[in-house]
């Protein structure tokens, strides 16, 4: 039996085709092999392809249900993981050549509840190096190819992610969001992507690079995807300090009920100098089917925006120039070991291992936290950092939701930036304020223009996943036919 994978798309669906044993698990899993082998020759989205532990977790689900067990939604649904996240057994690189030959000794925590959901795994994804970047064309092993255009980049860092949800290599995928790795991809892809509040999704398992930022999140064609694959990921969890158990704070907020009356804040610095006409019409025409259907859209001001992607850069920079520290040559990963001196071994190792764009992030946030500079730079950038999560607290009291461009800009041409790294940084200059507050958003299509997929950000208060689903069900309700 051949599968037409076209003909269902959604985790729901594929469910219900499972349970009415329209086709087996196996047969699903063989067909997005398959597609994968056919498609991601020209994508480049996976780095390593596990066929055959997906057959194997495909066979065990056909087996449950050959037997008249229940299962799980996600139960026999094939994914991709993001190759900096921990699955045991398989290469985790992070996109770095000083982890090529690194195989992981254990779950992610995120992984071992997909599992424990009967979930099947294809393979890992390309990423910009550690997570580094906003376009997957700094993988130390490949570029990745925007299905939308395979003349532009599908952004970054979990550009691999969102190429193979767009490109139907998979059903759904996780990546992580530093700055915006995962919204910004979505956006220029024309996926769903998801970076929950900071604390709701475990990092264990994440290979760091912020780890005051970092946050796992799912790549879905749809928002209930999102919702779906995020109910089984986010939770308390014992080996992750800062993950929050929510039974603690369910009281300290307030629940969704209805899309007529919403507040919609519109930071009126999210439209000005730097984003594409093309983009801000696009936006606001989302904007303006948003108020048709009942919301009440109020203009608000988040006045430290224009500091963000500075604090970032500077706090994102000084936690990778310590989590990195570790790459050292002595215990795993790459290792030079000639040399007369322990310090031949780290130059060696690090300056081979390394590529440029992570020794570029290295170098700044050690500057940043050198003695003499500590003060002027990264403690003044934290302090800044509370002013703009305070900028949101204040916009929150008046209104539910914020609105915003994920991207200033349309997917660029591969090669276009790369010399040009600031141009790249440019492109997170509306997510770094959301990850700055931890706070939980959501990007999905609004449209297209030129052919390219924009991607409309919506943003919610700490934990209130719940309203930035609702919201984006309706708006995504809007443009299903776009």
């Amino acid at each position: 039996m051949t599968l037409q994978l076209s003909n269902f798309q959604t985790i729901k669906q594929i469910h219900q085709g499972l349970v009415r044993r329209d086709f087996s698990a196996s047969e699903l899993t063989q067909a997005y092999l398959g597609r994968i082998k056919e498609e991601d020759k020209k994508i480049g989205a996976f780095l390593e392809i596990s066929e055959a532990l997906a057959l194997s977790q495909a066979a065990a689900i056909d087996k449950m249900i050959s037997n008249g067990e229940e299962i799980f939604l996600l139960s026999g649904i094939p994914l991709a993981i993001k190759d900096n996240i921990l699955v045991k057994g398989l290469r985790a690189t992070a996109g770095s050549k000083i982890l090529e030959n690194y195989l992981a000794p254990f779950d992610a925590t995120v992984i071992k509840k997909l599992k424990a959901n009967g979930a099947v795994f294809l393979g890992k994804t390309n990423l910009d190096e550690f997570a580094m970047g906003g376009s997957t064309e700094n993988s130390a092993f490949k570029k990745t190819y925007n299905p939308c255009d395979l003349s532009r980049v599908p952004g970054g860092s979990s550009g691999g992610s969102a190429a193979a949800v767009a490109a139907n290599e998979c059903v759904y995928a996780l990546g992580s969001d530093t700055g915006g790795s995962i919204r910004q991809p979505a956006s220029f892809c024309g996926v769903v992507g998801l970076k929950p509040t900071y604390g709701r999704v475990s990092r264990y398992g994440l290979i760091a690079f912020a780890s005051s930022l970092d946050q796992i999140g799912p790549l879905t064609k749809t928002v209930e995807d999102a919702e779906i694959v995020f109910s089984v990921i986010a939770g308390k969890d014992e080996y992750d300090s800062t993950s929050v158990d929510l039974t603690e704070i369910e009281g300290s907020f307030s629940s969704f009920h209805q899309f007529p009356g919403i507040k919609i804040g519109v930071p009126q610095e999210y439209f000005g100098e730097g984003i594409e006409l093309e983009v801000k019409e696009a936006i606001e025409r989302a904007i303006k089917k948003a108020e048709e259907m009942g919301a009440k859209i109020e203009d608000i001001s988040l006045p430290h925006t224009k500091y963000a992607l500075a604090v970032y850069y500077l706090i994102a920079t000084s936690e990778a120039s310590a989590n990195l520290s570790r790459y050292d040559g002595i215990k795993y990963g790459l290792s030079y070991s000639s040399g007369t001196a322990l310090a031949d071994v780290y130059f060696k190792t690090r300056g081979a291992g390394f590529g440029s764009e992570v020794k570029r992030r290295i170098m700044l946030g050690t500057y940043a936290l050198s003695a003499g500079y500590y003060d002027a730079y990264y403690l003044k950038a934290q302090k800044v950092r509370n002013l703009i999560k305070l900028d949101f607290e204040k916009a929150f009291q008046k209104v539910d939701v914020i609105f915003t461009p994920t991207s200033p800009i349309l997917p660029f041409k591969i090669g276009e930036k790369i010399n040009d790294p600031l141009q790249i940084y440019l492109a997170d200059f509306f997510t770094v304020s959301v990850s700055l507050a931890g706070l939980p958003a959501i990007s999905l299509p609004v449209g297209r223009v030129k052919n390219l997929p924009v991607g409309l950000q919506i943003i919610g208060k700490p934990f209130q996943e719940k309203e930035i689903f609702e919201v984006g069900k309706v708006m995504e309700g809007l443009f299903s036919s776009a």
